[in-house]
């Protein structure tokens, strides 16, 4: 036996789908979730956090930040797992990136912080002395990497104290190879044991106590970073890069790295609007050192260190989005 559809439900079932047809798709399905690349260190994961507090409370998105090294998110970027890389570091990963470029699968938004660095540098006390510690100064004519020979023994290595001991990276990371070069180069392994640090909290760790003690070090660091952030250090001077001079045998500084926003070039469609927003936001290596050293001193999450921008950057963030949008994030704030 044939069953019949009341004509009162044909008619409610016909409405239902007329107003669904005329809703824009992101109110019937939702806006799609934004994808970070969240590396390993602290000033990306805030700078995700920055922008997804943004996407996700101004505009609507949902954000996830999806973990792992430099090389997997890249390469994650390029085959449409990952959206949003907010420090490319680029020149440290140069062949994945311009693969990304060249075939047209990542785009370059511009620089995150255009005043990045890294390279050699000793506690300025041991150079100006500190009055309020009662430090006087060891090492007044400490500038530039060639002193070192002058005054290797003021940093002598306790395990073998016929060398001073020079703190350099993380196994693994392209800038310890560097600068074990850059050692022999300028003639410094003679004077210097190449100590490689277990961790970046290792090495962080090791010129803080150092500092907190008044003692001499030297070594390799970058900013930005909490540790800079918080510590007087002094950088010591390097003949200039030049690519004739780094491809024979790095004795020279390290070039300057574009720490640029990438996308992908899905996110053109995706969310038009985000890229906008993106192309707009730049900051500065002492705005990174700040929330890092804010994070350092009360133990704080990327979350509080992206917290803490949007209250006291307001004047640097606002200008990259509407007026309606800073009021809903504003609103969110906690």
């Amino acid at each position: 036996m044939r069953r019949f559809v009341k004509q009162p439900v044909v008619a409610l079932l016909i409405v239902c789908v007329a107003l669904s047809l005329s809703l824009p798709f992101s109110a019937w399905a939702g806006k799609e979730t934004i994808r970070f690349a969240d590396k390993s260190w602290d000033s990306i994961q805030v700078h995700n956090r920055i922008a997804g507090f943004i996407i996700k409370n101004g505009y609507g998105y949902d954000v996830d930040y999806t973990p792992g090294d430099s090389i997997m998110l890249i390469t994650g970027l390029i085959e449409d797992n990952v959206d949003v890389d907010m420090e490319s570091w680029t020149e440290n990963n140069q062949e994945l990136y311009d693969k990304g470029i060249t075939s047209g699968k990542i785009i370059d938004l511009g620089s995150n912080f255009p005043d990045n660095w890294q390279g050699w540098l000793v506690p300025t006390y041991m150079i100006k002395g500190d009055a309020k510690r009662g430090i006087k100064p060891i090492a007044p004519d400490l500038k530039s990497v060639s002193d070192l020979t002058k005054y290797w023994k003021l940093f002598k290595d306790p395990e073998t104290p016929t060398k001073g001991r020079f703190y350099n990276s993380v196994p693994g990371w392209g800038c310890t190879k560097i600068n074990s070069e850059k050692l022999k180069a300028y003639g410094l392994d003679k004077y210097f044991n190449d100590f490689i640090t277990g961790s970046d909290a290792a090495l962080a760790g090791s010129m803080a106590a150092a500092v907190k003690r008044g003692k001499p070090w030297v070594g390799y660091y970058w900013e930005p970073t909490w540790v800079l952030g918080k510590l007087d250090m002094t950088r010591l001077e390097e003949p200039a890069y030049s690519e004739e001079c780094w491809n024979s045998n790095k004795a020279c500084a390290y070039q300057p790295v574009q720490v640029n926003i990438l996308i992908n070039k899905g996110m053109i469609k995706k969310a038009p609007d985000i890229v906008e927003m993106l192309k707009k936001y730049e900051t500065t290596t002492a705005m990174a050192n700040e929330f890092l050293a804010y994070m350092q001193d009360t133990n704080g999450k990327p979350e509080d260190g992206a917290v803490w921008f949007l209250k006291n950057k307001e004047h640097v963030w606002t200008p990259w989005v509407s007026a309606s949008v800073v009021k809903k994030v504003k609103a969110a704030l906690p």
